[in-house]
């Protein structure tokens, strides 16, 4: 059965046992509410380690103040069952006590720049000092050797590839493919904030981002792509942050003359936020 730990002496105590046996650890940082994307986040950290940790911590301080903190789910018993059945070893549910013992406010406050000032850094100020704030945490009290993150969130994997190459940790991240449902919306726990219409409508974004691809495929101007997208999404009902056509690295507008290219949207459906990308190659 799966092991809950709630005190940093008693995860510290287990992972330093395996440890010295000389087991590998693998790492899954999660929010909670989890659902089969995290679980293959599991089985991805478990070909390539010995034992599993996976967290579930809902972390204010990647929460802008008027984003959804105080209500976004969060299912325990749930996501223990989950994780027993997906082979993980051990969850670590730390306190808000534990995690920031000076509170969020008193926290020391990790930034990784550049990266963290376009796209959703701009439209949400602070979310990644949080998200690179409670990882360096995280990675400090579980020290695993590898940590598995999902490419649903592209941007956040490439400032945790920044922050573990900068700080030097000792961590090989491995990048999950995006789980998807049968109409293509990306699985997300913001998910089930869509009404019964608005779940019907929110597969236009993959569409959209499959669209993207196509054109840039087709040489069309990048601005030219972008545009359309926009009022693509807008005619079916979204509030658009961005849709964009980005060389991985994310910082400068990408180019249409071969190589790797990822195509990001951030759009609201009512009160929801949703997030994806695609990944292509242009010969």
């Amino acid at each position: 059965m799966i092991e809950i730990v709630t005190e940093l002496p008693a995860l510290r105590t287990r992972v330093g046992e395996w440890k010295n046996a000389g087991l590998r650890i693998g790492f899954v940082p999660t929010l909670g509410n989890l659902h089969a994307g995290h679980h293959s986040l599991i089985a991805l950290a478990r070909t390539h380690a010995d034992r599993v940790v996976a967290s579930v911590f809902v972390n204010p301080t990647q929460f802008g103040p008027n984003e959804d903190y105080a209500r976004y789910p969060r299912t325990p018993e749930a996501d223990a069952a989950g994780l027993e059945a997906a082979g993980c070893d051990l969850l670590w549910m730390p306190s808000l006590e534990t995690m920031y013992p000076y509170g969020a406010n008193g926290a020391v406050r990790m930034r990784v720049p550049g990266i963290t000032d376009v796209l959703d850094g701009a439209h949400r100020p602070g979310h990644f000092d949080g998200v690179a704030t409670v990882v360096t945490r995280l990675f400090n009290q579980v020290q695993p050797d590898v940590a598995a993150f999902g490419r649903k969130d592209y941007q956040q994997l490439a400032v945790l590839r920044y922050l573990v190459r900068d700080l030097g940790f000792p961590i090989e991240l491995l990048a999950a493919t995006t789980l998807r449902e049968a109409d293509g919306l990306a699985m997300s726990s913001r998910n089930q904030y869509l009404s019964a219409e608005e779940r019907q409508r929110a597969p236009e974004i993959h569409r959209t981002l499959l669209a993207m691809r196509d054109a840039a495929v087709a040489r069309r101007p990048l601005g030219e792509i972008e545009a359309e997208a926009s009022r693509r999404l807008q005619a079916a009902g979204f509030e658009v942050d961005y849709s964009v056509i980005r060389a991985p690295d994310l910082i400068e507008p990408a180019h249409v003359d071969g190589g790797s290219l990822v195509s990001l949207i951030a759009a609201r459906l009512g009160r929801t936020r949703l997030i994806d990308n695609l990944e292509f190659t242009l010969a």
